[in-house]
């Protein structure tokens, strides 16, 4: 019987990072390589960038894109991943956008693109994965949530709905897979000076820092460290593991 059947980690996990040409991600794929793991580095429309990121990885690494809203090209593109790299043992669903507007004045099919993107795409990628993990019995799906998730912030009823479901679902799946050594948590980073955050006026980030308990922003490379931790523990499932300057407690 080969050690995969009984429930070890693989000496190399493949590991699936959505959304990885982004600045957490590409963070991510970084120190996951890093922890010897196989990184496919996914994105959905700067090839350029996720090319950029595999470029700084040691081991085998694999670039896949496609639309994580949509089943099929979710689909297609995990079997790009099985057949390059192997089944996914590590999926860390990171991909994500924000499109924040009051609701009175919000455009549906914006608010729904959200939701689509954040919620609907984490399901579809576990959705992909969770079977292949189930039947290794080990595997690690990281959910990357935020504090807008656990508080209330005017002007985000979909980035907010999109992340609390995603909470949701981390849980309800961590109770579904337990049982065949697969541990469903969730990553809830602070404020980070990434791509989809530089556009805010200035104001609004200096009050962001201000705010919290620890009056600085966190960086994309303190939040990724914890990614080994998660791969590390096995009875660590269903948690919510806030790295967030304490801007969720206030």
């Amino acid at each position: 019987m080969s050690t995969r059947a009984q429930g070890v980690r693989p000496e190399h996990p493949v590991a699936l990072v959505t959304g990885a040409s982004g600045g957490l991600g590409q963070a991510l794929a970084v120190e996951l390589d890093a922890l010897g793991c196989r990184v496919a580095v996914h994105y959905n429309s700067s090839r350029a960038q996720a090319e950029a990121v595999a470029d700084k990885l040691v081991n085998d690494c694999v670039v896949v894109t496609g639309d994580v809203g949509d089943w099929a090209q979710t689909s297609a593109l995990y079997e790009q991943v099985a057949e390059r790299l192997g089944p996914v043992d590590v999926l860390v669903n990171n991909g994500a956008i924000r499109k924040d507007s009051l609701m009175a004045m919000q455009n549906p099919e914006q608010w729904r693109s959200v939701i689509d993107t954040n919620l609907v795409g984490a399901f579809h990628t576990a959705r992909a994965c969770v079977p292949a993990m189930l039947r290794s019995r080990w595997g690690r799906i990281v959910n990357i949530v935020s504090p807008s998730g656990l508080i209330a912030t005017a002007g985000q009823t979909a980035y907010s709905a999109s992340k609390a479901g995603l909470i949701g679902l981390t849980r309800t799946l961590a109770a579904e897979c337990g049982r065949r050594g697969v541990t469903v948590n969730a990553l809830s980073p602070g404020f980070m000076i990434t791509p989809m955050t530089d556009t805010l006026p200035a104001h609004v980030i200096d009050a962001m820092r201000d705010k919290a308990p620890v009056p600085r922003f966190v960086t994309p490379e303190e939040v990724a460290r914890a990614i080994g931790l998660f791969l590390d523990q096995d009875c660590m499932t269903g948690q919510v593991l806030s790295i967030d300057s304490g801007v969720s407690i206030t």
